[in-house]
């Protein structure tokens, strides 16, 4: 017999689902059943996540300004919003919790409406859409970088990002560093949207590098689908062993074996490479709307974890400048990822799990506050 359903809500991407799965483990652990609802992108998650059931509801992005394409957008919310009431008066859940992304609108707000108790929790250091749209509704929203202050700070908890168990495994792996011709791991990512710049700029920037430190590079690289064969032969023709893939399903361990990462910054990425405590060249996705990103890597940057180079003052011979001196200073190296380790929250997870207690029980977030002050 468990303690009840806790619905968790979340767009269809890393970013948003990465947390949602980690919030469900510690659930699960305390004897709770998890219900997902999402939209259909999450599909290719859907083997890991830990939900006993995942449901679709509609949803769409509000934004374009094309007025027909805004109400089409109302519309399916609406459509959602229906779906999700149904959904949650069938499910009848102790809690509904967001994670971001307009897939989270409808049953979060449907939740609301009904007299569920709700929360969202926000990644990133500026709050998402969504999360706007929905925080005057919600009785407490959780934080991984958010600052305290603002116009919700009464019901704010700073709970860090929840990072998956393969995330809090993976950190108990030392930093090693890669000494003269010793091998250099280097793992480079971009996400859903960013990572085209790094296929061309990566192997561009390799092909410049001494002789001597290419022969001792791994790379570990994603790529988009349409931009995958083109990397591998890049990376053939300069005869660097290297792995190239849209998606990697053990980035944790890669990450823990990472001598160098170099990536986006949404806040699943920098709260991962704090936990493992692994050194970073950031690169904020520039299109990024609320520039959310640029404000996370600052927050990991500020503690000396990472250095942080907008992407139009990535040339691909700054690239090579930048990537020799990693390799020749392991030192360095070390010293930045015992900061990153600095800044990890390994334990977000379950400061977030006890908080969806204690609105699940009407106890306020009074003792949550106090567990992460």
């Amino acid at each position: 017999m468990t303690k009840g359903i806790v619905l968790l809500a979340a767009g269809g991407t890393g970013g948003h689902l990465f947390p949602a799965e980690a919030l469900a483990h510690e659930l699960k652990a305390r004897g709770f059943s998890v219900h997902l609802v999402t939209d259909r992108r999450a599909e290719r998650y859907a083997g890991s996540f830990p939900a006993d059931k995942i449901h679709t509801v509609s949803s769409a992005t509000i934004g374009s300004k094309n007025p027909v394409a805004v109400v089409k957008a109302f519309l399916s919310l609406w459509r959602g919003y229906r779906e999700a009431r149904s959904l949650v008066s069938r499910l009848k859940p102790k809690a509904v919790i967001g994670f971001g992304g307009y897939p989270t609108v409808p049953p979060v707000f449907a939740a609301a409406g009904l007299g569920v108790p709700t929360a969202v929790h926000e990644q990133n250091a500026v709050m998402g859409r969504a999360n706007k749209l929905l925080a005057s509704r919600v009785r407490a929203i959780a934080g991984g970088f958010l600052s305290p202050g603002g116009d919700h700070a009464a019901k704010m908890v700073l709970t860090g990002n929840p990072v998956r168990p393969a995330v809090i495994a993976a950190a108990a792996q030392p930093y090693v560093p890669s000494n003269a011709d010793e091998t250099f791991n280097l793992v480079v990512f971009g996400g859903s949207q960013g990572a085209q710049f790094f296929s061309d700029a990566i192997p561009g920037a390799i092909r410049l590098m001494p002789d001597a430190l290419r022969a001792r590079l791994v790379v570990t690289q994603q790529a988009r689908p349409e931009d995958r064969q083109k990397v591998i032969d890049s990376y053939a023709t300069l005869g660097i062993r290297a792995d190239v893939a849209p998606f990697f399903t053990d980035m944790s361990d890669r990450l823990a074996s990472a001598h160098l990462v170099i990536c986006r910054s949404g806040a699943s990425t920098v709260s991962e490479l704090a936990v493992i405590g692994r050194p970073s060249l950031l690169v904020p996705y520039p299109h990024a709307l609320d520039h959310d990103q640029a404000a996370n890597a600052a927050a990991l940057a500020a503690q000396g974890g990472a250095q942080v180079i907008p992407q139009a003052q990535l040339s691909t011979d700054r690239i090579a400048s930048l990537l020799t001196e990693a390799m020749e200073g392991p030192d360095r190296l070390a010293t930045m990822a015992a900061a990153a380790k600095s800044t990890g929250k390994p334990d977000a997870a379950g400061l977030l799990a006890d908080l969806v207690e204690a609105i699940a029980a009407g106890r306020g977030i009074a003792q949550s506050k106090g567990a992460t002050q």
